[in-house]
């Protein structure tokens, strides 16, 4: 757990202050880590803060300033997350978005807001900023699979960082300003945006750290929901505050060989999160009624003896804990509604006892300001490849 001598009042106030502390502090740990074709490919501490600074300086040539947003359209990828922390560090805004949601409420939300700064992940996500019509100042992308930059007029996430120079601008955050923000359509049809303050992931990170004993040896996935606020309160502000490692998938197809390879310490997910996982669990057990069935009741009986506890956890426990990837989970956290009840009985009966940490999401209308004029992204109607 993270200490400071004076009991807390040297401590970082942004996000980017904590990515610089730790890169200080421990400069060659790791950081991330993400699987690429297989294989883990790690990025330490240093490197990040080195990555995101310069990023940053890539976006101020570009215009991007204190008050910007930069709309981030991307499942959970170590490129997506340098990409919010950039924007961050100039005093900017990071507006998440899940390339997962209904493309036709998306597709309105981002003709509304019209971002003039855009990460996207691959080209199924710059082909959905090109069918909002955007006209943004700069997009580029990570995954170049299939995307022709010629013809697209997005930038390659590695060609940006290699012609850039990192930024000579100390963060520009400030406690008290936006670091996130969330879009969607309210009961009325409504614009209806959340943000999250620099001060306010802080203040919920550190809290969570020191509830749950978090430290700098915890290993976390962060495996579906990047565009959530509950992620951004109970798993990106706490890894920077305690220090430690943050995995990401290679992707959503991979993710359950994923966890059950890396064995996280800490998980936070949602009541989707382990619904599903629970469901998972289910159709690996055999069938009602078989005597192998009849194992795996017995040995998951609430209050068993010493007997049936001993033989239960050798026999039935700890395989369906491998198999879930939780061999190793001491901090299985709920973000938001709470599981039903026989999914949290389940897991208990395993010895997973899921907590539940609120989401204390506050909607509101954004202001009223004049919509730009829609040029297209696109010049002379050129398709991307």
């Amino acid at each position: 757990m993270v200490r400071f001598a004076d009991g807390g009042a040297s401590a970082p106030a942004t996000l980017p202050e904590w990515l610089q502390w730790q890169a200080r502090q421990q400069g060659a740990g790791i950081a991330l880590r993400h699987k690429r074709l297989g294989v883990w490919q790690v990025r330490r501490w240093a490197q990040v803060a080195a990555e995101v600074s310069t990023l940053a300086g890539a976006l101020q040539a570009r215009g991007f300033a204190g008050g910007s947003t930069l709309a981030i359209l991307s499942r959970p990828r170590p490129e997506a997350l340098l990409a919010a922390l950039a924007a961050q560090w100039l005093g900017g805004v990071a507006a998440l978005f899940d390339p997962l949601e209904a493309a036709g409420d998306q597709l309105e939300l981002l003709r509304e807001l019209q971002p003039e700064f855009v990460f996207a992940e691959g080209l199924e996500e710059l082909q959905r900023l090109q069918a909002a019509a955007l006209a943004p100042r700069l997009a580029f992308y990570a995954d170049g699979r299939g995307v022709s930059e010629e013809e697209g007029g997005a930038q390659a996430y590695a060609r940006l960082l290699a012609e850039a120079t990192a930024t000579q601008t100390a963060p520009q955050a400030r406690a008290e300003r936006s670091a996130f923000a969330f879009y969607r359509r309210g009961a009325d049809g409504g614009l209806e945006q959340q943000r999250i303050s620099h001060a306010e992931l802080l203040q919920q990170g550190r809290r969570l750290v020191r509830v749950e004993q978090l430290g700098a040896d915890e290993e976390a996935l962060a495996a579906r929901a990047f565009a959530a606020g509950g992620q951004a309160r109970y798993l990106l502000a706490p890894w920077l505050i305690a220090g430690f490692r943050l995995n990401f998938p290679e992707n959503l197809a991979t993710r359950d060989n994923d966890r059950r390879e890396l064995g996280p310490t800490l998980v936070a997910g949602t009541r989707e999160t382990y619904g599903r996982l629970y469901e998972l669990a289910l159709a690996r057990l055999p069938q009602p009624g078989s005597w192998q069935r009849r194992l795996v009741d017995w040995a998951l009986a609430r209050r068993p003896g010493l007997l049936r506890r001993l033989l239960g956890r050798v026999l039935v426990r700890r395989p369906l804990r491998d198999v879930l990837g939780f061999s190793r989970t001491h901090a299985p956290l709920l973000v938001g509604e709470p599981l039903a009840e026989e999914a949290q009985q389940f897991f208990a009966s395993l010895g997973v006892a899921v907590r539940t940490w609120p989401d204390p999401a506050e909607w509101q209308r954004p202001p009223q300001r004049p919509a730009p004029a829609v040029s297209g992204w696109l010049d002379g109607g050129s398709q991307l490849a």
